[in-house]
Order: structure tokens, then sequence, then C-alpha cells
């Protein structure tokens, strides 16, 4: 996916270059009225830009940190409306619906109208609505502003999970602690550019993902809570469970596995 832009208006930006690859996680960065957000819905295709080009958008979903609560709907009637836009059959849409509202904790408000939802809930059918179809490009832009702990835990939880999926995923937040060490590019904005943060990747694209392990395991019941590393579990078709966690915490992911009570069998260990 190639993106190179240039807009007008109350922000400037000119002669930004940035690759999104599937599967990369990249945070953008800079400080109040650098654009942005400007960027963001540019990348998202809500806006286009004035000068040169957008190539090759997959599938896009984007959250805003303001959602647009008043809409004739109930929460999961809208849910159900945009997974019927997406294309997805109408019982899908509906599962999918559910699914997403009781991960972000407000299965409770299904059927209250959007109107009279509170900003947190909003916020939860705004994520939501990005993640009910498998977007291949997803946008955020300070998207966990305005939710409870647990829903930005499952937030996170959620976008490493489109990231491991091949999604490309791009995302602006207060919280300089979100997502670390699972990003694998930072851009700060400054004056009109866009730079890398840290060492420049060659030919200015945005790096792959980080090296990942992944780790076949064998157990009954639910994972413990905060493992090492906040590993993301891959679904197989055979019913096991692979975990996939960033290279450099894996040992203490095996070694947490192991001591847990009860156990986790290791039925294998793949990657660098």
């Amino acid at each position: 996916m190639g993106r190179r832009y240039g807009i007008g208006g109350p922000w400037v930006l000119r002669n930004i270059d940035l690759e999104l690859p599937r599967g990369v996680l990249v945070r953008v960065e800079g400080t109040n009225g650098t654009g942005k957000s400007t960027l963001l819905r540019l990348v998202a295709g809500i806006d286009a830009p004035t000068e040169g080009r957008v190539t090759g958008r997959p599938r896009t979903a984007y959250v805003p940190e303001r959602f647009p609560a008043a809409l004739p709907f109930t929460a999961s009637g809208y849910l159900t409306h945009l997974g019927r836009v997406h294309g997805l059959p109408g019982r899908t849409a509906r599962e999918r619906a559910f699914h997403w509202l009781e991960r972000f904790g407000a299965a409770g408000y299904a059927r209250t109208p959007l109107g009279e939802l509170s900003k947190g809930t909003s916020q939860k059918v705004a994520a939501a609505q990005a993640l009910l179809a498998d977007p291949e490009l997803l946008v955020l832009d300070e998207a966990w502003t305005g939710l409870d702990g647990a829903a930005r835990t499952e937030l996170d939880r959620a976008v490493r999970e489109r990231a491991a999926a091949g999604a490309a995923v791009v995302f602006v937040d207060h919280d300089p602690a979100r997502l670390a060490g699972h990003e694998s590019a930072r851009y700060a904005l400054a004056g009109t550019g866009l730079t890398p943060v840290g060492a420049a990747p060659p030919g200015g694209a945005a790096p792959g993902p980080p090296p990942a392990v992944l780790i076949d395991i064998v157990g009954d019941g639910r994972l413990p809570l905060q493992l090492p590393g906040d590993p993301v579990e891959l679904a197989n078709a055979d019913g096991t469970r692979t975990l996939r966690v960033p290279a450099a915490r894996s040992d203490d992911l095996l070694r947490a596995l192991l001591t847990a009570r009860p156990p986790w069998h290791i039925e294998g260990v793949r990657g660098p």
C-alpha cells in the first residue's frame, strides 16, 4: 500500500511518502496541531489529498476520537447495518455485532439508542464498528479516549490480533506506553513532514513486523491474564492453540506457561 500526500488547509503536510505493508503496526506522534488527525484521515480515505496520490488502499476501517452518536439506530442495529454495508450476511452481521459489544463490555447496551449512550460506551461502539468486518487497514485516531481500563486493554488486544492476521494498523494515542514494544515503526510529524523515530529504514519504507515466535500449546481452560509479551492467540482449524509473541519475550512467556497452575504443555516453538 503506497501513500503519498500533499494537503492544504489549517495544517499543511507535504512530501510525505509512507508505505504500509501487511502486518505492520505504525504509531504516529506529534504535538497538538501538527496534523496527526489530518494524516490519519488521508490514510483512511476520509479526506483526499490536494496533491499527490494514494494507491493500493484495501478494505479500511477508521475510529475517530469522537464518535458521531446522533444516528437513528440502537447500538446493535448500527453495527448490524454496517456489517451488511461491508457485505456480511444478516445473521453474521448480527453475531459479530454482539461479539464485539460483548468484548468491549457493552453488550448490555445493545438495544440502547446511540444518542442515549455515554461517551465511553459510544466509543466502544466506534471501536466495534471498525473491527466487525476484519479490515485489512485499521486507522485509529485517539480511539482509546473515553474507554474504561478493561475496554482499553481489549482494544489493545484487538489491534494486535489484526496486525497478527496481516492487516496494516496506523494509530495515534496520547499515552506513550500504548502498544509499546509491539510497533513495527514510529513516525513523528514535525513542521510539514513525517520522519521515522529512531533509525530510518532503508528507502524510507516502514519495516516489517518485529521478529515473533509462535508457541503451540495444549491445556484446558482460559489462559492466565497478563502473560509476558501480551501474546496474541491465533485460531487453528484443528482446535489447537498457538500464541504469537515478540521474540524478545518468548522465554518469559514459556516460563510463565510452564509454571502456571495448572501448567500448559508446550507442543512446539517456531520462529527465530
